[in-house]
């Protein structure tokens, strides 16, 4: 698997043209909400949906909000409406949770690890259902890395 969340448009065009497996941004933000040149244009993440793959959700506060504004302030409801858009655009299967715990800055709230479950309440509190929180949680990770390791998952339950 190529993660494509550190690529330039150009190069995720070069992997998405290679039709290797499910396209993969295991921490990304929408270009829509946040105009970040590293965040995903619609039209990546309809490649990335028509491929079968997932986008991760980013935590860094700069590629959430709309100012680019690096402050830990940020709100966990950015990252819940990230989800949201991604899921609108390409179904609830193609969303999952992305990370940035390794220095970037994120939101307070949210902190570390241990924050998850306020994370998961704001996806909640944006119209997911349980079943696709938990889906959003892990289930479609283990999905599309499925796919990659030619498994077949397993339902959760």
């Amino acid at each position: 698997m190529v993660d494509l969340s550190h690529l330039n448009e150009a190069g995720f065009w070069d992997v998405a043209g290679a039709n290797a497996g499910p396209l993969v941004a295991s921490h990304s933000g929408v270009h829509a909400l946040c105009p970040a040149s590293r965040n995903l244009t619609d039209r990546q993440l309809d490649a990335i949906g028509a491929s079968g793959g997932l986008v991760g959700i980013v935590y860094a506060c700069p590629f959430l909000r709309p100012d680019f504004a690096d402050v830990p302030d940020t709100p966990l409801a950015l990252i819940a409406q990230h989800a949201a858009y991604v899921a609108e655009r390409l179904g609830v299967t193609h969303v999952g949770l992305g990370s940035d715990f390794d220095g970037a800055t994120i939101p307070d709230e949210l902190g570390d690890v241990a924050g998850l479950p306020k994370l998961l309440d704001a996806l909640t509190d944006v119209g997911f259902s349980a079943a696709e929180v938990e889906a959003i949680s892990w289930g479609n990770w283990r999905r599309v890395l499925g796919q990659w390791w030619g498994e077949t998952p397993t339902p959760a339950g």
